[in-house]
């Protein structure tokens, strides 16, 4: 169900119960991917941190990329109070989430900034949309680790000076902004069909409220339009 401005309201917390087994493998595969996901939007902020310009701008990556570590210490904890392994957690989504990085491997600084904000945010944009079908207290730790802890701040305004200082900078970050929507679209659709639990999650279980496939078609409208809006804010044409 959705709320009037188009947003994915949450179903009421019935029907979930981690001793059931299909639903604790949903839950799990969540946890897995958002737990790849930090790990890996670590190591690539601090890759990105030695690419910056200045010492200021190398300390803000630093201490995103230390967020992002936070955030997965977090969900490994989680995973473990379950009775999981992190590393077994995430092992089904290391190739197809490490597919995506090396399909936009950044060639710079501003492009590199560009993906942290532009397709990390269509990745956490999809696994909001999953987490408002999971109970209360998994999708508040969801929520609390996709916070962007500043990110978007910092990304906007450097990249609006780069634009400034160099209009010419512009386009050729939209047109690297489209291909990351694409690619980013396409690994939230790959992960969706491909896990069974999570599209159990998304399309229904007896005793568990779910999306009809009409409104998963509204929730991949929903990410584009999220990704004009970063685009916008970014100075950048969608």
């Amino acid at each position: 169900m959705t709320d009037p401005d188009g947003s994915l309201t949450p179903p009421e917390t019935t029907g979930f119960d981690l001793a059931d087994p299909g639903y604790r493998a949903a839950v799990t595969d969540l946890l897995g991917a958002l737990a790849y996901g930090e790990l890996r939007a670590f190591s690539q902020l601090a890759a990105d941190a030695e690419l910056a310009p200045s010492l200021v701008q190398r300390s803000e990556l630093a201490f995103l990329a230390d967020q992002e570590l936070g955030h997965y210490a977090l969900l490994a904890d989680r995973l473990r109070s379950l009775g999981v392994e992190p590393e077994q957690a995430m092992e089904p989504f290391v190739a197809p989430i490490d597919a995506f990085h090396e399909r936009t491997r950044p060639s710079g600084w501003l492009e590199g900034l560009v993906k942290a904000y532009v397709g990390e945010g269509i990745a956490q944009d999809f696994y909001r949309e999953i987490a408002a079908y999971v109970d209360a207290d998994t999708r508040d730790l969801v929520i609390r680790v996709l916070d962007d802890n500043g990110r978007a701040d910092f990304v906007v305004g450097a990249v609006r000076d780069a634009i400034a200082a160099d209009p010419r900078v512009g386009g050729r970050l939209a047109l690297w902004g489209r291909r990351l929507v694409g690619e980013a679209l396409s690994q939230a659709q790959h992960v969706a069909v491909e896990r069974d639990s999570l599209g159990a999650l998304l399309i229904g279980a007896p005793g568990r409220p779910a999306a009809d496939l009409a409104e998963l078609g509204r929730m991949f409208v929903r990410l584009t339009d999220e990704h004009s809006r970063r685009m916008g804010r970014l100075g950048l044409a969608a």
